[in-house]
């Protein structure tokens, strides 16, 4: 398996189905716009899904591949958390979306017209946003402590010169990458649970279109950083 040529393929895919989810109606008046929003969202939520079921199969196949991530940029390998996004990532940018929303119609909201968007979050919705987050970091957490463990318990036997058998050691890697991918896909599902189908897709728009910016950040950098060395 190329998870590399597979990656390229579904980012392409990925550009599709949020280039529909945007020409979708944003706020749904019948039936048959909620439920055009509701399957749109359902359909790249599969597209995650079936993202994670793939890697999975290339964390067990070569798992010390995926921390090289030959597909992302030098920027985005410098973001990543354990092979890939921080999960908690998602919360910063409900909150930073939510905020820029409110402040741009205010005054509706402030005169009791509901929006409906990200930035017309209810109390409830906040609170469980909240919960999610501070469940979600302490999840985090217990990953990174594992994989300090597996660094120190490596690093240890290799200056020993003890490491006899790297097999089992690399098998605790690639469940320690299964675990953070997993909280990757099942932070992605609660949040989109929690909010309404138009938030829900302004949401998976926001997500999809800060990846695709700072893919292209880093394509940039990278391109600007060969044609330095090309000089010299």
């Amino acid at each position: 398996m190329d998870f590399h040529k597979f990656y390229e393929t579904w980012y392409d895919q990925l550009h599709h189905q949020i280039h529909d989810l945007n020409k979708a109606p944003r706020l749904p008046t019948t039936d048959d716009h909620r439920h055009q929003l509701t399957h749109l969202i359902d359909k790249v939520m599969l597209h995650f899904s079936e993202y994670y079921r793939v890697k999975s199969l290339a964390t067990n196949q070569d798992v010390l591949s995926l921390f090289c991530a030959r597909w992302a940029t030098t920027l985005e390998r410098s973001l990543y958390w354990i092979a890939g996004w921080r999960p908690t990532t998602a919360f910063h940018l409900i909150y930073t979306e939510s905020s820029i929303l409110f402040e741009s119609r205010m005054v509706d909201i402030l005169h009791g017209l509901r929006t409906g968007d990200l930035g017309d979050l209810s109390p409830a919705q906040f609170t469980h946003v909240s919960e999610l987050q501070c469940a979600t970091v302490q999840q985090e957490n217990n990953i990174n402590d594992q994989l300090s463990a597996w660094q120190q318990d490596e690093a240890c036997e290799l200056l020993g010169g003890t490491c006899v058998d790297l097999d089992k050691k690399i098998e605790r890697l690639v469940k320690i990458v299964e675990k953070a991918d997993e909280l990757r896909l099942r932070t992605l599902k609660m949040v989109v649970e929690m909010l309404t189908p138009q938030q829900a897709v302004e949401f998976l728009i926001a997500a999809a279109q800060l990846h695709f910016g700072i893919h292209r950040w880093g394509l940039n950098h990278d391109r600007e950083r060969a044609s330095r060395v090309d000089k010299k």
